[in-house]
């Protein structure tokens, strides 16, 4: 197979797209948004975002070798004495995602795309490393999921790519089925529903309109659905789609899991069941919810043809994901950094991980702020307390105005907990308070920055 390119007849299939100088177009198989990025004979669309618009970095491109450019027509003016193809849409984040949608069907890789409330990119990590035991995978690199994320990482993908693996996020009603729609998933799930970006998404409810449609644009176009029998909402759903395979720890399904037990530091094992046919793994990651996000990842694999032992195989390649329950393990502590992001569902499964450990008996638990939880805010951080029950060798730690709430249910409860007022506060308490021979958990949402209590423990312990 040739290598893929964007050809002049494809720019013409673009909406409102007109091409000036199109006889010195030639095809090209680099598409770039970044100027800083730019090689020579590459495409160069030019996308106004909040902070930058990539209209001022045009000539840059071109001086790099950006050999036609993309740019919105109420610009053209400024750029009337360029000689290369000039291409002018009404939009050009738009025209962006009608490119990947072309350079989407020149692809002979099966696309596999997944979002969820919870576990989305470790499940996607998870999915990406167990094909890599049959398949050449690309994936989504850093937090590339949204309307421009999901284009800039199919157009990552060339001509040799068997597999794609796409994460795709979502904080308002329609981004999903805008990315889906350009994604085209053959395969797509959705790891849970949960009380996640309810500023926008208002609840529940609203959070599974938004994501299923990523399941319903897969299911429109022939593609395969695999539901979370498990959970609540999604397992109603599995009547809506033929092509489905449901996975769970529960009830009769296609590929069922079972939680065999705990490691000492914690590790689960798990059983796989599918055909009649079964196998183990003790996982290197942590925690029951990463048991499901492998159980989802294995359906997955087990349907793109791997066999047990690739499996098995790539089970032991497994890492966990920058921030998101990632154990560390120190001569006198375990630290649990599970900070890249935050809210009722996620912190309940970071605590579970707490438990299981029993490396040491003393546990402290830090935890700032979640957010984009609307309404719902202050009733939802109140309600972490009920997740607390151990009233011994437990403290709670808390940071920012909403886990004031958490403290104050906490202390009516009688877990000890102390409330920081200062991010400077808590810091010196983590310096030099005797928390030595502790499970320490640090967890909050992104604006928290909790990962720099991280980083500051780190230092103490090495």
């Amino acid at each position: 197979m040739g290598k893929i390119k964007l050809t002049l007849e494809d720019l013409f299939n673009v909406p409102s797209a007109v091409i000036y100088n199109p006889d010195c177009y030639k095809p090209v198989s680099i598409i770039e948004i970044d100027s800083r990025k730019v090689k020579r004979n590459s495409l160069f669309v030019a996308i106004k975002g909040e902070h930058f618009d990539a209209h001022d970095f045009v000539l840059d491109a071109v001086k790099k070798g950006a050999s036609a450019v993309v740019i919105n027509t109420d610009e053209l003016k400024k750029f009337n004495g360029l000689e290369i193809p000039v291409i002018t849409v009404d939009d050009t984040t738009s025209a962006y995602g009608e490119f990947a949608k072309i350079w989407r069907k020149k692809l002979n890789a099966k696309i596999v795309s997944l979002t969820g409330s919870n576990g989305k990119t470790t499940t996607k990590e998870m999915i990406a490393v167990l094909l890599a035991e049959k398949f050449n995978v690309m994936k989504t690199e850093a937090n590339n999921n949204n309307h421009i994320g999901v284009p800039l990482t199919i157009f990552s993908a060339d001509e040799k790519c068997e597999a794609l693996v796409l994460e795709q996020g979502t904080n308002h009603f329609g981004e999903i089925e805008y990315s889906a729609k350009i994604s085209q998933p053959d395969f797509a799930l959705i790891t849970n529903i949960g009380d996640s970006h309810l500023e926008f998404l208002k609840n529940r409810n609203g959070v599974y309109k938004e994501k299923s449609a990523l399941l319903k644009v897969t299911a429109q176009h022939g593609g395969v659905v695999f539901i979370n029998n498990d959970d609540p909402i999604l397992g109603k759903t599995k009547k809506n789609y033929q092509n489905k395979i449901t996975y769970g720890f529960k009830n009769t399904v296609n590929v069922k899991g079972k939680i065999l037990g705990f490691t000492e530091d914690g590790r689960t094992k798990i059983q796989i069941t599918h055909n009649k046919k079964s196998f183990t793994v003790t996982l290197p990651v942590y925690g029951e919810a990463n048991a499901n996000n492998f159980l989802a990842a294995s359906a997955v694999a087990l349907k793109l043809g791997l066999t047990q032992k690739q499996i098995i195989g790539g089970t032991q390649k497994l890492k966990p994901v920058y921030g998101r329950l990632a154990v560390k393990k120190f001569n006198n502590a375990v630290l649990i950094d599970d900070t890249y992001n935050s809210n009722p569902e996620s912190v309940k499964a970071a605590v579970e991980v707490v438990k299981k450990i029993k490396t040491y008996n003393y546990k402290i638990i830090v935890l700032g702020d979640m957010f984009e939880l609307g309404k719902s805010s202050e009733k939802l951080h109140k309600g972490l307390a009920k997740i607390f029950t151990d009233k011994k060798n437990l403290i709670v730690l808390t940071l920012g105005d909403k886990m004031k709430l958490l403290h104050t249910a906490l202390t009516h409860k009688k877990i000890k907990s102390i409330h920081f007022n200062s991010r400077e506060a808590l810091s010196l308490y983590l310096r030099y308070e005797e928390i030595e021979s502790s499970v320490i958990l640090v967890k909050g949402s992104r604006g928290m920055k909790m990962e720099e209590f991280v980083n500051q423990l780190e230092k103490r312990f090495e």
